[in-house]
């Protein structure tokens, strides 16, 4: 599938306990860049560049609701997170230690402003953040990000969307995942 939309990818090595199909992008999704706060110079070595070829594809469909927003680039706290203690089955392995999630800190527009979740989506915890009865943000670039949260949210494109309101570690961050074999949404 990754052949087939086009996506740029090479395989992560040496193999990951825990991630079915790590790889790393090679190009942009859609347009889009996706890297993490490292230094360019040190990313291409990072285990937080990595991710499953499955999450790659919910990615591109992010993208393309990113590129509809003008977004260029995307900043990442980690996707691949390498786990304390692997479970007996691996292949029972979920979120980062996965690569199954991407924790989004920022986005950056085409023309140059950034959208960062944890100045510009100020923490509620426990308020609701899409659809009728959610928690209004009055400035424009935290308008913009709910958006495209909770845009993500209507095309089903994770199954977990976590959002500052959810917790304070979730604070200055999106927690966007994937979850094989699941066919429930959540957002909060």
């Amino acid at each position: 599938e990754l052949e087939r939309r086009g996506i740029a990818w090479t395989p992560a090595s040496p193999p990951l306990p825990g991630v079915r199909t790590p790889i790393r992008l090679a190009g942009p999704l859609r347009g889009v860049r996706i890297h993490s706060t490292l230094p360019e110079p040190e990313r291409k070595n990072s285990p937080f560049e990595i991710l499953d070829a499955r999450l790659a594809l919910a990615l591109d469909d992010f993208c393309a609701l990113l590129a509809r927003h003008d977004v260029v680039e995307i900043v990442h706290y980690t996707m691949y997170r390498p786990p304390g203690e692997l479970p007996p089955d691996l292949y029972k392995q979920i979120r980062h230690p996965a690569g199954l999630a991407i924790d989004l800190g920022a986005v950056r527009k085409a023309d140059g402003r950034w959208l960062a979740v944890g100045p510009h989506w100020p923490s509620d915890i426990g308020a609701k953040t899409c659809g009728e009865g959610a928690r209004e943000h009055w400035s424009r670039a935290g308008r913009e990000i709910v958006s495209i949260a909770c845009e993500a949210a209507d095309l089903g494109i994770f199954h977990f969307i976590l959002t500052p309101h959810f917790d304070a570690a979730h604070a200055d961050h999106l927690h966007l995942e994937i979850k094989p074999d699941t066919r429930w949404f959540l957002v909060n």
